[in-house]
C-alpha cells in the first residue's frame, strides 16, 4: 500500500531532528557561551563555559546530549546548542549576539525597532504594534527566569526533553 506523500511527511516531521554526531567527530559551539556539563541532563553541575564557534571533538552520543572534548575539559551539551558546521566568526554575524541568553529576556527580540521601524508602523497605521510590544516587554520582563526554567522542564522543551 502505497501512503499519502503528506502522511509520510507528517512522520518525518515528528521525529526530532537533531544533527548526526558521531564519536570521533566534530562539533561546534553555536551559543555566545555555552555551558559544559557534568552530566547528560540541563541541571548538572557546569564544568566549563565555553566560547561561541569552538571546535569541539564528539566523545559520545546519547539521545539529544553530546559528550564532547575541548581545552582539556570533557563534559556534556545539549546537540540543540551545537553546530556541524563551523558558525560565522565575523564581527556581523555576532553583532546580535551581545550577551548570553542567561542576561536577557524574551523581550529583547522586539527590541530591535528602530526609530524608522517605528515611523514606518505610524505610516502604515500600524502604531498599535509599538504598544503591543511596550505591552509584550514589561509582560516578559515580569516573568522570572526560574519559571521560564520550570515551564521548560514540565513541557519537556529545549535541553529538559
Amino acid at each position: 500500500m502505497k501512503l499519502p506523500v503528506f502522511v509520510v511527511m507528517a512522520v518525518l516531521l515528528a521525529v526530532p531532528a537533531h544533527a548526526a554526531y558521531a564519536p570521533g567527530g566534530t562539533a561546534y559551539t553555536k551559543r555566545l557561551q555555552t555551558s559544559l556539563l557534568a552530566e547528560p541532563a540541563p541541571l548538572a553541575s557546569v564544568v566549563a563555559k565555553l566560547q561561541y564557534a569552538l571546535k569541539l571533538k564528539v566523545v559520545e552520543v546519547r539521545g539529544a546530549w553530546v559528550r564532547v572534548s575541548a581545552g582539556g575539559n570533557t563534559g556534556w551539551v545539549f546537540a540543540g546548542n551545537l553546530a556541524e558546521q563551523k558558525p560565522a566568526e565575523n564581527s556581523d554575524a555576532l553583532e546580535h549576539m551581545g550577551v548570553t541568553a542567561s542576561e536577557t529576556s524574551a523581550s529583547a527580540a522586539a527590541r530591535p525597532l528602530a526609530p524608522a521601524a517605528v515611523d514606518y508602523a505610524d505610516r502604515r497605521g500600524l502604531g498599535q504594534a509599538r504598544h503591543d510590544v511596550e505591552w509584550l516587554e514589561h509582560t516578559c520582563d515580569a516573568i522570572p527566569a526560574a519559571d521560564v526554567d520550570a515551564y521548560k522542564q514540565t513541557q519537556k522543551k529545549g535541553e529538559f526533553q
